[in-house]
């Protein structure tokens, strides 16, 4: 459903953006009030966007609060019926919404900003306004350059997270602290969460919780995470891997920061995650893509999620690797950086397989080549997804759904999709917020149940063995294979163990080393 309507001065100032509502599109809100802000403009002109996940109410009770999808204001906020008022409304509440504003433009007549413009050409909302319109389109508005006024940031910093010091317009006094690049830059809201998360500086508590932690321990404790993740990996996708296609994948993971991000990284990694490849094309998508299913009968297409457009992933990967580059010279944080890139490469999804375990492999890479994790030391963050796995197709899903309504595709004769609207525009400004507390959320649990349960597990085994060793100078091979079975066994050794591998050990002897076990993995 293409959004053709470009509305010219008359129709937007008859327009009526304001609204009351107790339910909008199936939302319920948490009072009765009035839609301001992003929503009432998509709402009032139609724009080929999801609305945000946050919508601003102006509240009757004329209270303030905020709760899960909505911010509430006092009456005291409520803009004037008009799109300018709205605009200011958004920038100073909602914060910076690149998807919306390039669709804003697209459907308004130029004329119509540069009024806006004009009208109050050194006001910070109109500046931000002037610099949105002429950086997204790459369109010069017929605006003379301003030649006073200091700086202003485009992202206000209390809202959403920034680059540094950013680069100057002077044209528009404006400083571009946005952390991406033209053709990929998703946004990060700031919350609750993700401020917590920030001053707990998770990079720190892990290198305190390896610090007192022997060498030996920690190698070993480091191979087997390794493994686990490689696994895990294969298993979000529905495979299971054998232990030697498990370690290879596990061996390039353990390579993560190495190798500067690029097109051919990825083409590289792609041809490593796809050992046969004799039915699929390699390389990046000729054709379009989506996930789902087929329909049993006809084999149409049922899609989950669209691809981007294989016409656009050039200028899209060129992008992501920009940015990926841009955060890493600014210090943006890791967390946010893994976040922004690596769900923005799967919801771009640039190749016909292999996407998942490479959109999961880039989080590695940036939070070890942004030295989040201590050396030698690689996050479980595909086990720690694992564990999470409704919530993260939940995560993928806040994303993809919400699109599918406003992709126009078609089925083509092998049952793929083709997308017959322009969407590129989707996949480099996509809000980022979500995505970023959810990482956050397995890089916790790593921290605070992954890792030190390894831990754990290898000291008690330590302790275990050298008591086996000294009292009955079991081989290694044998000790393993014991410990194994009483772990499988709740702590006991089963009647066929105890008839076969281990028919050597009296009764008293088991009963002891099942106590012993009891004592070191349970207490």
């Amino acid at each position: 459903m293409s959004n053709s309507k470009r509305f010219s001065r008359e129709i937007i100032e008859k327009t009526n953006f304001l609204q009351e509502i107790s339910i909008f599109h199936g939302r319920q809100a948490p009072e009765k009030g009035t839609l301001v802000g992003y929503g009432a403009i998509i709402e009032a002109l139609g724009l080929t966007i999801p609305f945000p996940g946050t919508l601003a109410l102006i509240s009757e009770k004329r209270r303030q609060y905020k709760v899960p999808g909505w911010i509430v204001l006092t009456p005291r906020h409520k803009p004037q019926d008009s799109l300018y008022s709205n605009l200011v409304f958004s920038i100073k509440y909602e914060g910076i919404n690149l998807l919306f504003f390039k669709k804003l433009f697209e459907s308004v007549d130029e004329l119509i900003i540069e009024k806006l413009v004009k009208n109050e050409p050194l006001s910070q909302f109109s500046r931000r306004i002037w610099f949105l319109y002429e950086w997204l389109t790459q369109k010069t508005l017929n605006i003379p350059d301003l030649k006073e006024g200091n700086y202003i940031p485009l992202l206000d910093g209390n809202l959403q997270y920034t680059i540094g010091k950013g680069e100057n317009s002077p044209r528009h006094r404006i400083r571009n602290n946005l952390p991406g690049t033209i053709n990929f830059c998703p946004l990060v809201s700031k919350s609750e969460k993700l401020e917590k998360y920030i001053k707990e500086d998770l990079s720190e508590k892990t290198t305190g919780l390896v610090r007192n932690v022997h060498n030996d321990i920690l190698l070993r404790t480091s191979a087997f995470l390794l493994l686990k993740d490689s696994k895990a990996s294969f298993n979000i996708e529905g495979e299971t891997p054998s232990n030697s296609r498990a370690a290879r994948w596990g061996k390039v993971i353990g390579q993560a920061g190495n190798r500067p991000l690029s097109k051919d990284e990825l083409i590289r990694l792609q041809q490593i995650v796809i050992e046969n490849d004799r039915f699929i094309h390699m390389g990046f998508r000729k054709e379009g893509g989506f996930v789902g299913e087929h329909e049993r009968t006809t084999g149409e297409p049922i899609p989950e999620h669209i691809s981007a457009r294989w016409q656009d992933l050039e200028a899209l990967l060129d992008g992501l690797v920009k940015t990926d580059s841009k955060l890493e010279k600014s210090g943006f944080h890791p967390v946010l950086t893994a976040a922004m890139i690596a769900f923005g490469f799967v919801f771009i999804h640039p190749f016909v397989d292999g996407n998942g375990r490479i959109h999961r492999y880039l989080i590695h890479h940036i939070l070890a080549k942004l030295k989040f994790t201590p050396q030698g030391i690689i996050f479980p963050v595909s086990a720690a997804i694992l564990e999470q796995i409704d919530d993260y197709r939940k995560v993928l899903e806040s994303y993809s759904h919400p699109l599918l309504d406003f992709i126009e595709w078609k089925t083509t004769q092998d049952n793929n999709v083709e997308v017959l609207n322009n969407t590129a525009d989707y996949y480099k400004y996509y809000d980022a917020t979500v995505q970023a507390e959810f990482l956050f959320d397995c890089i916790d649990y790593t921290i605070n149940e992954i890792i030190p349960a390894e831990v754990s597990y290898l000291k008690n085994y330590d302790q275990m063995k050298a008591w086996l060793d000294d009292h009955y100078e079991m081989p290694d091979k044998t000790v393993a294979l014991l410990i194994r079975f009483l772990e499988q066994n709740n702590g006991t050794l089963s009647n066929r163990a105890r008839i076969k591998e281990f028919s050597a050990l009296t009764n008293d002897e088991i009963v002891l080393i099942e106590q012993q076990y009891q004592m070191i993995f349970h207490n």
